[in-house]
């Protein structure tokens, strides 16, 4: 049960990377995955999934091997070593993401060689705030806190008031709630949502069919989800409404 919750943690938490990857991006090359745990594989696959050319080094030759008929490019390799990254091929990369877990050293080392041999954008997993500090100062471009994202996102879940949560930057939120009793039977329009409570309903899925555009028009049932988004504050608050 606990590396089901892992894996779909990993898988979740892949995606959002993923996606900030693909707004960040420097150039049209090949993204380079060091490090092939629960994190860098998920990563790795939903970027190839997403139509990347990936290319993944691991210096566990296990991972390599359980990986190898999944990813086109796969090697065991040093990563701190800066001659093997270079005979490797990834100073050619356009992007690179560390996802070295709990061996701080290796991520440190591996992130400052990858910014020596001149890739342009490093993204490096951190732990800790004194290890996502010290990625920053040997230059990584970007850090993320994987067990701490998934912490928030996991407290806004377990309320109960949303049934999916989507932080894009510190302010700026997207969630999957229910149709709040007041807005039932109302065209969007006239809810007057933006001016009252700063949120704007994105898209609707009416009970039993599929996603769709929400429009001034569209009338919200009772078993309707929706998808808001908004400032932290304004979605929070407007996905409590929907328990009263």
């Amino acid at each position: 049960m606990a590396e089901q919750f892992e894996h779909r943690q990993a898988s979740q938490l892949s995606r959002l990377t993923s996606a900030a990857i693909s707004r960040h991006r420097h150039g049209d090359g090949e993204i380079l995955i060091v490090g092939l745990g629960r994190f860098g594989s998920s990563l790795a696959l939903t970027l190839v999934d997403l139509g990347y050319d990936v290319m993944a080094i691991d210096s566990d030759l296990a991972h390599v091997q359980e990986y190898s008929g999944l990813l086109a490019h796969v090697v065991q390799a040093d990563s701190t070593s800066e001659r093997a990254l270079r005979q490797l091929g990834a100073a050619d990369v356009a992007t690179a993401v560390v996802c070295i877990g709990t061996d701080v050293e290796s991520s440190v080392l591996t992130t400052a060689a990858l910014v020596d041999i001149g890739v342009p954008n490093v993204w490096a997993k951190a732990i800790t705030t004194s290890h996502g500090r010290i990625l920053q100062r040997v230059g990584a471009s970007h850090v993320v806190f994987p067990e701490a994202e998934m912490g928030r996102r996991v407290a806004h879940l377990v309320t109960g008031s949303m049934l999916e949560y989507l932080a894009l930057d510190d302010e700026f939120t997207i969630v999957e709630t229910t149709v709040p009793r007041w807005m039932v039977g109302k065209p969007l329009g006239q809810t007057q949502l933006r001016a009252t409570q700063q949120i704007t309903v994105v898209c609707v899925k009416p009970r039993g069919g599929r996603f769709t555009y929400a429009e001034p028009t569209t009338v919200l049932g009772a078993d309707d989800l929706i998808v808001v988004a908004g400032h932290q504050r304004a979605v929070e608050r407007f996905a409590a409404s929907t328990d009263d």
